[in-house]
């Protein structure tokens, strides 16, 4: 088997499980992140996964990177940490963006919705800032609608399916996806020392289930994945593990 027709299989392989997939941003988006994280935050941000056990802020439990850009404060006592202060969660979208705002709102709503329901198996969430509080404030900077019928049809019909994968190996992206780009800044609640951010872009995938969707349902998958690995790594950080 050639190497092409490998990463062709593979790729079938990950188009028949995977809902939502991390994509790589373009110089541009990169560029937007400091409007929301501000310009000291975000030129401490990095590819590079930081040291010793923090290193766990560059991968999730299913081995892909958790967010392209990072920054975690490996010097922050993150073991005395066991609160949660969860700020509004915004939109930041350009005026170039293609949502409404009352699509907007709705998406900004539902990630506040999702982060704090996996927040609060890890933590106890407050209202206000204390000793041993994080303070924890996401932006959604802009989501992309899935293409209608297209998109079920690339998936289901077999020979559009198998175009499908030959884009996801030329691209890396899936066609007629939408997806959602995002960024996150933990801060002590009182000090307002910031001790993580970070900022990532996510796709649709190829799981048949996400196939008759919503167009922004791809854009709640993102936000799904965002919230799990969120709670993830500030549960093992504060834990000590």
């Amino acid at each position: 088997m050639s190497i092409r027709a490998a990463a062709v299989v593979a790729a079938s392989l990950a188009l028949g499980c995977a809902t939502t997939q991390q994509t790589k941003m373009s110089a541009q988006e990169k560029e937007s992140a400091c409007t929301f994280l501000g310009p000291s935050v975000c030129a401490e941000l990095s590819s590079t996964p930081p040291p010793g056990r923090f290193s766990s802020a560059a991968v999730s439990s299913s081995g892909e990177p958790v967010a392209e850009l990072r920054y975690v404060d490996t010097e922050a006592p993150w073991t005395q940490y066991h609160k949660v202060l969860l700020s509004p969660i915004t939109f930041w979208g350009g005026d170039d963006t293609s949502l409404s705002p009352s699509d907007q709102q709705k998406l900004a709503e539902y990630f506040y919705q999702v982060v704090e329901k996996q927040l609060a198996t890890r933590f106890e969430l407050v209202q206000e800032p204390g000793p041993g509080t994080l303070t924890i404030q996401c932006a959604l900077i802009d989501a992309q609608t899935a293409t209608p019928i297209l998109r079920t049809i690339s998936m289901v019909i077999p020979q559009a399916r198998a175009l499908a994968t030959l884009k996801y190996v030329a691209t890396g992206t899936y066609a007629f996806v939408g997806g959602a780009t995002a960024e996150v800044k933990i801060l002590d609640s009182l000090s307002h020392r910031v001790l993580a951010a970070g900022v990532d872009r996510r796709m649709g995938g190829g799981a048949l289930t996400t196939a008759a969707q919503w167009q922004l349902g791809d854009a709640e998958n993102a936000m799904n994945a965002w919230a799990t690995q969120l709670t993830d790594r500030l549960g093992a950080w504060t834990s000590g593990t």
